[in-house]
This record gives C-alpha cells, sequence and structure tokens, in this order.
C-alpha cells in the first residue's frame, strides 16, 4: 500500500543570482522547472525564461550587484530574481540589482549592434513591463505575462460577486 501525500506547489520563487553571466543558466533552470511544477503553459514557461535572461542580463551589463542587507539578496555580489503566478493567471517576473548610471528604457540598435534588444523583446513578449526604485535600495524591473487561463476550478471555488465594489469581468478578462 502506497500512501500518497498532496502537497501545493509554489507560484512564487524568490532567488539570489550571482552577479555576472554564471547565473543566468542556474536561474533559468529554476524558473522552468518552478513554473512547469505550478501547471503554467510551455509556450507561457519559454517566454518567462526569456524575459527572465534578459532581465538578468541588463542587469549584469548595467546594474551593481545588491548590498549584503538587501532582503533576499543573498551574499553579496549577487541580484535578486523573483517571479510568481497571482491568483488571475498573471505571471510577473521581476529583476532586482543595486542600480546604474542609467534607467532601463529600449533602444534602437543598428542592425548590426550585438546587443541592445532585451527591452524590446520583453516589450514583444510581456503585456506590461516597468522599473521601481526599492526602499532598501537598488531598482526592480519587472515584466507581466499572462499565464494562461486557470485550470483549477478558481471560478467555482471563489464566488466574485460577492465582493462589494468588484467588476468581475475585469478581473477574469486576459488583459492585466
Amino acid at each position: 500500500m502506497a500512501l500518497v501525500v498532496a502537497q501545493e506547489v509554489p507560484t512564487s520563487s524568490i532567488m539570489a543570482v550571482p552577479h555576472g553571466p554564471a547565473g543566468v543558466g542556474m536561474a533559468r533552470r529554476r524558473m522552468r522547472e518552478g513554473l512547469c511544477m505550478s501547471g503554467v503553459p510551455e509556450a507561457v514557461v519559454d517566454d518567462a525564461v526569456l524575459v527572465l535572461s534578459e532581465l538578468l542580463s541588463n542587469a549584469y551589463r548595467h546594474g551593481r550587484p545588491l548590498h549584503a542587507g538587501f532582503p533576499g539578496a543573498g551574499d553579496n555580489n549577487a541580484v535578486r530574481a523573483a517571479w510568481r503566478v497571482d491568483g488571475y493567471g498573471r505571471l510577473t517576473v521581476e529583476v532586482t540589482d543595486g542600480g546604474g548610471p542609467t534607467r532601463p528604457l529600449p533602444a534602437t540598435p543598428s542592425v548590426t549592434a550585438r546587443g541592445g534588444r532585451g527591452l524590446n523583446i520583453i516589450t514583444s513578449l510581456a503585456q506590461d513591463w516597468g522599473v521601481r526604485d526599492e526602499v532598501a535600495g537598488g531598482v526592480t524591473v519587472w515584466a507581466r505575462l499572462q499565464a494562461g487561463p486557470r485550470t483549477d476550478g478558481f471560478r467555482q471555488r471563489v464566488d466574485l460577486a460577492v465582493l462589494p465594489g468588484l467588476d468581475v469581468a475585469d478581473l477574469l478578462d486576459d488583459h492585466a
């Protein structure tokens, strides 16, 4: 006789990533594994992993590591990567670094340029993206993707109509 124990798969993760190219592969693998276990469709996982790669690459190229006391930064010489799927099927990917001399802005690189396309890639894959200054110092660049339709009976388990002043149609639409 086998005993099966149900466990809930987390729909969010925060990790300290070494400030440099070596951490990108590690973060990509962890995100892919976590999102797949959470039931996010594979096509969305592929997009999210690409967005994470671009955000981390930009953090390494243009930002500084976080200071050692920054929440979720781990040891020195790290940035923080985070992702979460909310109750409305939106996947938010974030990378926080120690800031840099410029603010993230999409570029218009020449055809032969070796870089400068990261934020344009993010813009094409994400519903929205932005930049936020952190109270503890540092800068977070985030992107929001639609993680796909809910397949866990959310509508059946939660009666959204009982919440006063809530437009249920807005919550269940595909837009953020």
